[in-house]
């Protein structure tokens, strides 16, 4: 994992933007929400009876001035890692940067424990989810690509370098070494290491560090080069939920090269500004030369943009093609995690509205250019020691912050909306039940009975028919989050990514709402807005009349801190199912007695209309 800043498959790209106008959201082209009498600072959501959100400002423009009455509320949580950007981006938008107060919106800081995300208030926004050190943490990340490569073949997830966990895996290198004749070389790296200290090449087998933990991965030594220099690339991958799960790429990121031209022969492997890309090491070489031009494709850091213009224009390269396969990369190694996120998010969060996460993901293209996963950083630098970082990270923080969705603070007074102007009846602050995880016993039957019967011809024939108040609070939230993707790019969910449901662990309700949510209304959003819109005007999304608590849990203050070697680095910390089916239908045996309305139930209703289609058929 890239150490904090200092001080502080083919996918279909869908059309989904924002208007640079402030007043305006547009989608696909057409103006589905223009209204005169916004306050500038807020933009309204799509739908009635949904409070609105805090419109983010940039880094450079100039501070905004929330109404008096309602910017004492707005507070916002330094950590000792809150980048510069961030702070500028918050502090423009209307927020006061405060260090002790419980009572804030949000913060940036480091992962926590997953315990200690149970102490988050429900209006409270971090930037991690629980247990994303399966992912973040190299040794944790392999374990559970290779389990993915070992049930679906090497062909689908062989992406990462063949890696080695010390020293659990002492024995398995040796063999391969000796098997190989010390013939390949590897690079050693700390299992949580930042900013390449630790990371070294080697092929000797007495180069490699005894009793330590380490992870030691097959070098990439044909990779491609662009002026005789090696490089890697840095993704910016947003997720804003993991269940369903939810994947937004950056169009814009870094390259960053080696500072000195590359040549394989072993004896140049300790030339670290060599066969290593980290900027962190290349800034200090003599040979290092700062690029100042986002534009420009001149010195040894370019954007992702420049790049991708250089290879199709002078390498006559496939751009389409490779942004694809590097966007499957992506995809599958967020769900090589889904399964220990999802359960861990489940047990510690009480509010789907709590967290975020944005990824840094490090790829390195071979000589064929398939692209290469080298580390997925969770707490990636968004330090700006240049325009050209500042170019790409200042509008990115904003678009990030603009689609994640903060909602002014449930404490502020009703009288306090007067200040804005706005309708004093109108929801203006954060309501805790657009974003309930809790069920009703019908909810749950729903989803017990399309899990058990997952064809994704069944699902995407009746999912939709009725929708449930739990249905339509996620897809609220989704149809507000995608008007705001700016340059931002949806791969997941879209009409295309059922493709991948055969990679998760067992079927998941959410993921198939949605594809068939992207199969109806992808071409025309307007009509399933409408549909929601009907839903909201009723206040369908807000009932929560039915649901089945939880019991509450209690937790230590939260630890701002990453995890140790050996801190939960297992999933069954978890005590309940993974298995929604098994653990829906014993809640439905215990609760059975206690049903607060008389009903019909889902699966009974479901059970005979796909009966008498079968009869009719």
């Amino acid at each position: 994992m890239e150490e904090p800043s200092p001080p502080s498959a083919a996918m279909e790209i869908e059309p989904v933007t924002t208007s640079t106008l402030p007043l305006e959201t547009k989608l696909f082209g057409k103006i589905i929400y223009s209204p005169s009498d916004d306050h500038p600072g807020l933009r309204m959501s799509l739908f009635t009876n949904v409070s609105p959100y805090i419109r983010f400002s940039s880094h450079d423009d100039q501070v905004r001035v929330f109404p008096t009455p309602v910017a004492k509320y707005l507070k916002w949580k330094l950590s000792p890692i809150t980048p510069v950007v961030v702070k500028k981006t918050i502090l423009n938008t209307g927020f006061r940067l405060v260090r002790k107060s419980s009572e804030w919106c949000g913060t940036w800081g480091k992962h926590m424990k997953s315990l200690s995300f149970r102490t988050l208030k429900e209006s409270q926004k971090i930037n991690h989810f629980p247990g994303t050190f399966q992912i973040g943490r190299k040794d944790r990340l392999w374990k559970n690509l290779l389990k993915c490569m070992m049930k679906y073949g090497e062909k689908e997830f062989g992406f990462s370098p063949r890696t080695y966990v010390l020293p659990g895996d002492d024995k398995l290198l040796r063999a391969t070494w000796e098997r190989n004749c010390g013939n390949i070389k590897w690079i050693v790296k700390p299992p949580a290491s930042a900013r390449g200290v630790g990371i070294k090449v080697v092929h000797k087998w007495s180069q490699i560090p005894r009793k330590v933990p380490l992870v030691v991965q097959k070098y990439l030594d044909d990779p491609y080069l662009i002026n005789d220099t090696k490089f890697d690339l840095r993704l910016y991958v947003l997720v804003t939920s993991f269940n369903p799960l939810r994947i937004y790429l950056y169009d814009n990121g870094l390259v960053r090269f080696a500072s000195v031209k590359y040549n394989s022969n072993s004896e140049t492997l300790q030339d670290r500004y060599m066969h290593l890309t980290n900027y962190s090491i290349n800034k200090l070489s003599s040979s290092y030369t700062q690029n100042e031009d986002a534009e420009a494709c001149q010195g040894h850091k370019w954007t992702l943009k420049s790049l991708w213009s250089y290879m199709e224009t002078e390498r006559g390269v496939d751009v389409t093609a490779l942004q694809d396969s590097i966007m499957d990369v992506v995809i599958k190694t967020m769900i090589c995690g889904e399964h220990s996120i999802s359960q861990l998010t489940r047990a510690n969060q009480q509010s789907r509205y709590c967290s975020y996460e944005l990824f840094g993901i490090d790829i390195l293209l071979d000589s064929k250019l398939k692209p290469w996963l080298l580390e997925v950083n969770i707490s990636p630098s968004l330090h700006s020691s240049s325009p050209l970082d500042l170019a790409v990270k200042g509008p990115m923080v904003q678009d990030l912050f603009n689609i994640v969705g903060f909602q002014l603070p449930a404490k502020i007074p009703p009288q306090c909306t007067k200040a804005f102007g706005l309708d004093p009846t109108k929801s203006m602050v954060y309501d805790k039940r657009l974003y309930t995880p809790l069920l009703s016993n019908e909810e749950r039957e729903k989803h017990v009975s399309f899990i058990q019967n997952n064809e994704r011809e069944e699902y995407l024939s009746s999912i939709l028919e009725n929708l449930t108040p739990d249905d339509v609070r996620h897809l609220v939230v989704y149809e507000d989050e995608v008007t705001q993707l700016g340059s931002f790019i949806k791969v997941f969910p879209t009409t295309t990514s059922h493709k991948y449901f055969q990679y998760f662990e067992g079927s998941r309700y959410y993921n198939m709402l949605f594809d068939a949510w992207e199969t109806a209304y992808h071409a025309d959003r307007l009509k399933g807005i409408r549909i929601l819109e009907d839903q909201c005007i009723q206040g369908v999304h807000l009932d929560i009349s039915h649901v089945i608590s939880k019991p509450t849990q209690t937790s230590p203050i939260p630890q701002s801190e990453e995890p140790s070697p050996t801190a939960e680095t297992e999933p069954d910390v978890v005590r309940s199912s993974s298995n929604i089916s098994l653990t829906c239908a014993a809640s439905l045996c215990r609760n059975k007695s206690a049903r607060p309305r008389p009903l019909r139930s889902y699966v009974t209703r479901r059970t005979s209309r796909h009966a008498t289609k079968q009869s009719a058929s």
